[in-house]
């Protein structure tokens, strides 16, 4: 692990500092329920290493989105929403919706999605 924060919520989650129902682990990824579920399966899936939001990722992170990107099918497929349909966001900054700094993916599905989101 290179970076963490000390104070990051997720960060401490992904150290296993502060309890989260987690449902996949790997060497470089957390995945784990919201708390605040806003569909019938919603995921969140971090990196263990401290990125505040997609804004600072780079071309080095290509292993981490693979990770991440493969989680989520998996996951997908292990709730039972791979079929149906599901979605997978990432919010950057506050006027998006980023509650936390530090990046992560919400895995949605289970109910119909609509659009334009928000």
């Amino acid at each position: 692990m290179a970076e963490t924060y000390s104070e990051c919520l997720f960060c401490q989650i992904g150290q296993r500092e502060t309890p989260a129902e987690i449902v996949h682990a790997s060497d470089a990824v957390v995945a784990f329920r919201d708390i605040n579920p806003q569909a019938p399966t919603h995921i969140l899936i971090i990196p263990k290493d401290h990125i505040e939001s997609a804004a600072d990722l780079t071309k080095d992170h290509r292993g981490l989105l693979w990770d991440i990107f493969e989680t989520a099918a998996h996951l997908a497929k292990a709730e039972g929403v791979a079929q149906s349909g599901w979605r997978l966001v990432t919010n950057v900054g506050p006027n998006a919706g980023q509650s936390v700094p530090h990046l992560h993916f919400h895995l949605l599905g289970g109910r119909t999605m609509r659009w334009p989101p928000g």
